[in-house]
């Protein structure tokens, strides 16, 4: 296969995975305005700290397995091991089954020592999904290390759709039950059929990949009986391979992670214990943080997330073979695909922080609140997003325990930067946004230098970052001046919200294709690519040299 077709792949899948990932955040953000109407603040806070502490336990026990899993069985296809690559998968659904139920016992035994009281209940509710967690992880990221991103990206939307559902129901249920009962015991019954959902979608995806696999299982036996390698590895070496490799992005992803139940913990010490605050109206604060503000930034960080488990396969097999130029060509576009939707989506959240967050969360409870800490949390959404990436890149060219020392040193950096922020100023929830933006931004400086190091990697800057950025001004300008007049002439603050984005959309699409930020390949990579060509076309604003440009390079330089 050439350069450019591994190149076109890559980005094809990366791109599918990306597009369920939006699908995913958007179904998660529209599900949770109506819950946390059902459930309210008081249960939205209980369920934000079952739901961190259950996160920070699987990252421990489950959450890096497709990441892991997928780059050694990568490693295996690239030589064509077919055999050892089958026998990886079966060894990695032993090590969750073993894993995974040491995890899924120990949180619901250890729940009261975990988290605050009003939390227990939720935290136990989730207990079981930790076990099941593991398996679906293992096929997800079988199907990644053979090049397919489509079964992860279904499950993941479905995972999504029977959580919302489930989750809505059974709060609406639980809290039923318990009607003539005092609102902190409805808000825990509430908190509780929130983790429910989560269980559900767990469970319904795990389902759907397992049918997937069985669908396949027949034609993936058959090649591994025909590997003409005549390589077999032990299963013990294989168990050993996979804990090598396992531990450290588990330990990476971990720690890269663990800094929200950090900055979790470290709030409610320091404002129940050094500001006098109470545990309801921490739990409450910390909720509008984590679950409005954060689940809305989450949402393009999906992309930077899409692209880092489609990088790990494809860069670990390039990188195994040798092809350094081929792997260099991947990070770039990797990075560059991702800056692309990052840059605009952030200066979108600045400019129009307040009537987004009205548009999904319209309870005025929390609206300013929730408004003036996405605009200042914004920019993280290209620091993670950067971040996010090289970690992957780092994880997928053998350089895994980089990462964990970079997290580490970024963990330690933020978590003194909060204490003193909470200790010596009013910033109470800012002082959470500084935090992420200290620990991105260490994250992304110390990436980037050993990506450089390791790979020789050298980051471009004017087609990655200056362009996208000049058109997101632009953007920010143009959706701003038309939210503001709309809303003059018609005072509906959803109406004037779309029509304002769809003109930002437009202007960036414009300005970014009039200054040569994207080509026609890049351009057609991403969801309705083909359409997105065919309207660039139209309006003149792909240049005519990048045919002949693209056709030389497959011609006569396919190794570059």
């Amino acid at each position: 296969m050439s350069e450019q077709r591994k190149k076109n792949n890559f980005v094809l899948q990366a791109g599918i995975l990306a597009a369920s990932g939006m699908i995913v955040k958007v179904i998660s953000l529209i599900y949770r305005s109506p819950l946390r109407s059902i459930i309210g603040l008081e249960g939205n806070g209980y369920y934000s700290v079952a739901m961190n502490l259950y996160t920070i336990i699987l990252l421990i026990s489950s959450y890096s397995i497709p990441s892991a899993i997928s780059k050694v069985i990568a490693q295996k296809l690239a030589f064509k091991e077919y055999r050892n690559a089958q026998r990886v998968f079966r060894c990695a659904l032993v090590y969750v089954l073993v894993v995974g139920g040491i995890a899924s016992v120990f949180t619901f035994a250890a729940a009261p020592y975990l988290v605050i009281d009003n939390s227990v209940v939720a935290l136990r509710v989730l207990s079981p999904t930790i076990f099941f967690s593991g398996f679906l992880g293992v096929l997800r990221g079988y199907f990644q290390a053979h090049g397919s991103m489509l079964h992860t990206s279904l499950s993941q939307i479905l995972e999504q759709i029977f959580n919302a559902a489930v989750s809505i129901a059974a709060a609406y249920l639980l809290m039923d039950m318990v009607s003539g009962s005092s609102e902190t015991t409805r808000a825990i019954y509430g908190s509780a059929g929130s983790a429910l959902g989560t269980g559900a979608g767990v469970v319904s995806a795990l389902l759907f990949m397992f049918g997937m696999y069985m669908l396949n299982r027949k034609m993936l036996l058959r090649r591994s009986e025909h590997d003409k390698t005549g390589k077999t590895d032990s299963y013990g070496e294989i168990f050993k391979l996979i804990l090598t490799v396992v531990t450290p992005f588990i330990l990476s992803t971990f720690i890269y992670n663990c800094s929200t139940v950090v900055n979790m913990k470290v709030y409610e010490h320091v404002m129940i214990g050094y500001r006098g605050g109470n545990e309801i109206s921490v739990a409450i604060g910390y909720g509008i943080f984590s679950t409005q503000t954060v689940a809305m930034v989450n949402i393009p960080i999906a992309l930077a997330s899409a692209m880092s488990s489609a990088t790990i396969p494809s860069v670990a097999a390039s990188y195994a073979r040798g092809e350094l130029d081929t792997t260099r060509g991947l990070v770039a576009k990797a990075i560059r695909m991702t800056m692309l939707v990052s840059i605009p989506a952030s200066v979108g959240f600045l400019i129009l922080a307040k009537p987004i967050m009205h548009f999904i969360f319209p309870q005025r409870d929390s609206l300013e609140q929730a408004s003036g800490l996405l605009a200042a949390l914004s920019v993280t959404v290209v620091l993670y997003g950067l971040s996010t990436l090289t970690n992957a890149v780092l994880q997928g060219i053998g350089r895994v325990n980089t990462p964990v020392i970079h997290s580490v040193i970024a963990l330690i950096v933020q978590v003194a930067g909060l204490i003193a922020l909470l200790l010596y100023t009013d910033l109470d929830l800012y002082a959470l946004v500084c935090a992420n933006i200290i620990y991105s931004l260490v994250m992304c400086i110390l990436n980037q230098i050993s990506v450089r190091r390791h790979l020789g990697y050298r980051q471009e800057l004017v087609r990655t970052f200056l362009k996208p950025f000049l058109a997101s001004l632009v953007m920010g300008a143009a959706a701003f001046g038309t939210y503001e007049s709309v809303y003059m002439l018609l005072p509906v603050s959803r109406i004037a919200l779309l029509i304002a984005i769809g003109v930002g959309v437009a202007v960036y699409f414009f300005v970014v294709l009039l200054i040569g930020g994207v080509n026609e390949q890049e351009l057609a990579a991403f969801p309705k690519g083909a359409f997105l060509v065919r309207c660039a076309k139209k309006l003149r604003l792909l240049h005519d040299e990048s045919r002949p440009k693209k056709k030389r390079k497959n011609i006569q330089t396919p190794h570059k």
